[in-house]
């Protein structure tokens, strides 16, 4: 029976990303076999794990799925678990899990709506996030204001905001006339309110902001504003391939579990969402 270092089972097992495990860690929030836990142990089967005094139950390797979904944010929700105003959250929606937890891959703020990833893999989670993996954002932004080539190129080029440089690796005109126009851009990182701030830092206003990719995932046009659709073990594969993870098998869904999941999807209540079109000549 091998060991796994502690961060990552936890991680796996539902309770956040990696790195945030490792800080738990730190806090003294984790207990195995009634010790304070510490960076670098590594625990299996036998252990007890405590969150905040509490048994958690852990995922190990041999025991955890690697599922996906794509999940299209409305406007409106807020991208934490519980919400102590009682707004709406990007969980709501979410089929149910036998174990684990549902883990979001970075953040939309509750003015943004789109494409958010959400996967039962706590790993694979934290290599989706780390800027290593250089992965890519792609958004559709529709400003308010006078846009021009020497902006563009500035954006490009780079911007000082208050937590350092920024940039938009690339900004395409998409559609609009007059005072709206709808522009595509694409970030590598995952800051707070990067691409508000960066269009922000020319005078102009984001009155729209829609996050249409992420990595090689484009928004399925059949996923409606507040619904999702799960990966299939193909498309796993390919990401846990570009992440340089081994490949894991999904246990196959028995003909009731089949049943629920299709009686799941057709309970969740799209709602219509207003995005980018191209204008009809």
């Amino acid at each position: 029976m091998s060991d796994e270092k502690l961060q990552k089972v936890l991680a796996r097992s539902g309770l956040g990303s990696r790195r945030e495990m490792e800080r738990w860690i730190e806090a003294g929030r984790i207990s195995v076999n009634g010790q304070v836990a510490t960076l670098g142990d590594r625990i299996s089967k036998r252990d007890e794990v405590e969150v905040d005094g509490r048994a958690s139950k852990m995922v190990f390797d041999n025991d955890s799925e690697r599922r996906v979904l794509i999940y299209n944010k409305p406007l409106g929700e807020v991208s934490t678990r519980h919400d102590p105003e009682g707004r709406a959250t990007v969980f709501d929606h979410l089929p149910p899990l036998k174990q684990g937890r549902w883990i979001a891959v970075g953040r939309l703020d509750i003015n943004t709506s789109g494409l958010l990833l959400f996967t039962t893999d706590g790993e694979l989670a934290n290599n989706l996030m780390h800027p290593s993996a250089n992965i890519d954002r792609e958004y559709a932004v529709r400003i308010l204001g006078d846009v021009d080539d020497a902006m563009i190129e500035r954006l490009k080029a780079g911007v000082l905001l208050d937590d350092g440089m920024a940039r938009f690796t690339d900004v395409q005109y998409f559609d609009g006339e007059g005072a709206n126009k709808w522009y595509h851009v694409v970030v590598m990182e995952g800051r707070n309110r990067e691409v508000r701030r960066l269009w922000e830092s020319q005078d102009v206003q984001v009155s729209r902001l829609k996050r249409v990719r992420y990595g090689p995932f484009f928004m399925p046009s059949e996923v409606k504003a507040g619904t999702w659709k799960e990966l299939d073990q193909k498309e796993i594969n390919m990401l846990s391939n570009m992440l340089g993870m081994k490949k894991k098998r999904n246990k196959s869904l028995t003909v009731k579990e089949k049943a629920q999941a299709e009686r799941r999807a057709k309970r969740q209540r799209p709602r219509r969402e207003v995005g980018p079109k191209r204008s009809e000549s």
